[in-house]
């Protein structure tokens, strides 16, 4: 039987008192107000009787198809496969918008930047010290079968995710201590003292199953069952490896409520899937699919030049992207010897000349990324830190690099040449230091053992990029080489932590709050499937952490993201890469979009809130 802290025990009394509360019929007085949604700071740009999102067309006409390939994934899911349905567990492949049949307790606006407001819950009761929610489930949520979704549902879903989900999941469900149903329209979900600010609004983001379908299927293994679902879409056809299409319920309960009017316009959206990127594009141009995001810069610069493009019928479209972008770059796996000196990273830092590989290889497209909050607010000035971030930084005085105290590591700008001899005289400088000489020609460890890298791919586009990359490896006397695996062995050796760099791609929220931990806290260092691929493991990034989600305003919140900045490149966990301010569009011309697009959408809102324009497929039909 498993124990409980005293925290958690805290934490059930809150609940408990809450819950006698009700059993008695307490006066309204007693009782927390009724709130029709929730933010991390308490504050809602829509109130109780807001009939729609600002951003919607609700005159958008429904039907039609919108089909496209994978550009986010998130949990066990993959860009380029997928064999199973159950997308919320480790296991397997999961297929990319599985999320669509499902329903969670509220949905996000996507013109703010953390606010939900109700979907399968009317409404919400927080206690005075925010530990207990009390949710209050709508009369008419209902499963695709026509079978009630009640609270006894939610609180199965919330307590399978906690006990038996992918990691990540676990990971930030930490601190949801229980999820019980009072009855059937009634919800009560505590949480651990000193819990994360967003572990809420994560929580009833989570998607909700059915209790009875998994009465008799096991929650946490593959399938190719269609699970019994309550969102807007339910699956349809689909073929393993290759697509999925999810059908629109078109008597769905949830059409009309608010936060759902206008949205959810397509009568079919399908995922395509592709093992190589330039096959993805000639799949786009023979019209295989009709919607594409690119991020390849060489395809957008030289390729959409086909015929449908120059005549109209293919619209190309440039979209601003005013949210964080995020980080990508080489991670490197600091668990294995080679890489644990600081000094080895930065010198494996230099060695990549960017400018070169911007201006020759992807047209001069990209910025340098230099912080996982880059194109934000977030992201630590140039200079000292300020007075309030000092103060968080000071207790770590002598046991972090100078560095924090002084302006913020930035990756060095090269003369552009594709081998910038100063920064290759940097790198061998640094790797000597570390105890890393040059013998016979080759760089070797101070076990004496040759210095290789090998860099884990999963896709051929890349490889362009690694070729300079290597070239200057090669010249510091490190041999390097890529691994281009199958999607499938790329996960599982992503999730083992069997590689030695690899390529990473995310993006922090705008109020970044327990998702931290997945990506750079010790806690999840040795945890298989955690996104802390470089395998951070800094008592000093910890307490930053915890001071980011303890935040009570987005003042303390910037502070302590700017203050992490600091750690985080002091570490040089990274061999940072690019980004892009703007989302690059490609769409045959039969789909609209509202004219403002909402700032927090994931990505440009599609398929969400676009539609399918009767007027502008009919005269692409004639110019077949």
């Amino acid at each position: 039987m498993a124990q409980l802290s005293r925290r958690h025990v805290l934490a059930l009394g809150a609940g408990g008192a809450l819950s006698a509360a009700l059993s008695r019929g307490a006066v309204a007085s007693e009782l927390p107000p009724e709130v029709h949604g929730i933010s991390a700071f308490g504050d809602l740009k829509y109130p109780a009787d807001f009939h729609h999102f600002d951003y919607v067309n609700l005159d958008a006409p429904k039907g039609g198809t919108f089909s496209l390939i994978p550009s986010v994934r998130a949990y066990n899911q993959s860009y380029q496969t997928f064999n199973s349905l159950n997308a919320f567990i480790l296991k397997g492949d999961g297929a990319q918008g599985m999320d669509m049949t499902f329903v969670p307790l509220m949905v996000r606006a996507n013109d703010e930047p953390d606010a939900m407001y109700g979907l399968a819950a009317k409404s919400v009761q927080i206690s005075p010290d925010r530990l207990v929610y009390r949710f209050t489930m709508r009369p008419e949520a209902k499963f695709h079968d026509g079978s009630k979704l009640t609270a006894h549902d939610a609180a199965f879903s919330l307590t399978s995710l906690k006990t038996k989900g992918h990691p990540l999941i676990i990971l930030q469900m930490r601190d949801m201590v229980t999820a019980e149903a009072i009855d059937d329209a009634t919800l009560v979900v505590t949480f651990a003292k000193g819990r994360a600010r967003d572990v809420p609004l994560y929580v009833a983001s989570l998607p909700i199953f059915s209790k009875t379908y998994y009465a008799s299927r096991a929650f946490d293994e593959t399938s190719l069952d269609i699970p019994l679902g309550s969102g807007p879409y339910k699956v349809g056809k689909f073929e393993v490896n290759r697509y999925i299409e999810y059908e629109r319920v078109k008597d769905w309960w949830a059409a009309d409520l608010p936060a759902c009017r206008g949205s959810y316009n397509f009568d079919i959206v399908r995922y395509e899937f592709y093992r190589d990127r330039d096959v993805a594009f000639e799949g786009f141009t023979g019209k295989n699919y009709l919607y594409r995001e690119e991020f390849t810069s060489r395809i957008w610069a030289t390729r959409y030049d086909f015929p449908a493009v120059k005549d109209g019928r293919v619209k190309m479209e440039v979209v601003p992207d005013d949210t964080p972008s995020g980080a990508q770059g080489w991670f490197i796996n600091t668990r294995r010897d080679k890489f644990k000196d600081p000094r080895v990273r930065e010198a494996l830092i230099n060695a990549f000349d960017f400018e070169w590989t911007n201006k020759t290889i992807m047209y001069g497209a990209y910025a340098r990324t230099v912080s996982p909050f880059q194109n934000s607010d977030l992201m630590a000035s140039n200079g000292p830190p300020s007075p309030e971030e000092l103060k968080l930084l000071e207790p770590f005085r002598g046991q972090v690099p100078d560095e924090v105290f002084a302006s913020p590591f930035t990756p060095p700008i090269s003369d552009g040449s594709g081998q910038d001899r100063s920064l290759l005289r940097k790198a061998q400088q640094l790797l000597t230091e570390a105890g890393m000489p040059i013998k016979d020609g080759k760089r070797v460890l101070p076990n004496g053992d040759v210095f290789r890298i090998e860099f884990l791919l999963d896709e051929p586009s890349f490889q362009p990029h690694h070729a300079p990359y290597i070239k200057n490896l090669g010249t510091l006397g490190i041999e390097a080489s890529v691994r281009l695996v199958d999607a499938v062995q790329h996960k599982a050796r992503q999730e083992d932590f069997d590689f030695d760099m690899t390529i990473q791609r995310f993006s922090m929220s705008a109020t970044p709050g327990d998702a931290m931990r997945s990506f750079f806290s010790s806690q999840v260092a040795a945890t298989k499937g955690s996104y802390n691929l470089a395998g951070v493991a800094s008592p000093a990034i910890d307490a930053m952490i915890e001071k980011i989600m303890a935040a009570d305003n987005r003042e303390d919140l910037t502070v302590a993201c700017r203050a992490f900045d600091r750690l985080f490149r002091a570490g040089r966990y990274w061999v940072p890469q690019w980004y892009n301010k703007t989302h690059r569009l490609a769409y045959w011309d039969q789909f609209a979009h509202p004219q403002k697009l909402p700032r927090y959408a994931n990505g440009v809102g599609a398929p969400e809130i676009w539609w399918h324009d009767n007027a502008r497929a009919a005269k692409l039909e004639q110019a077949k």
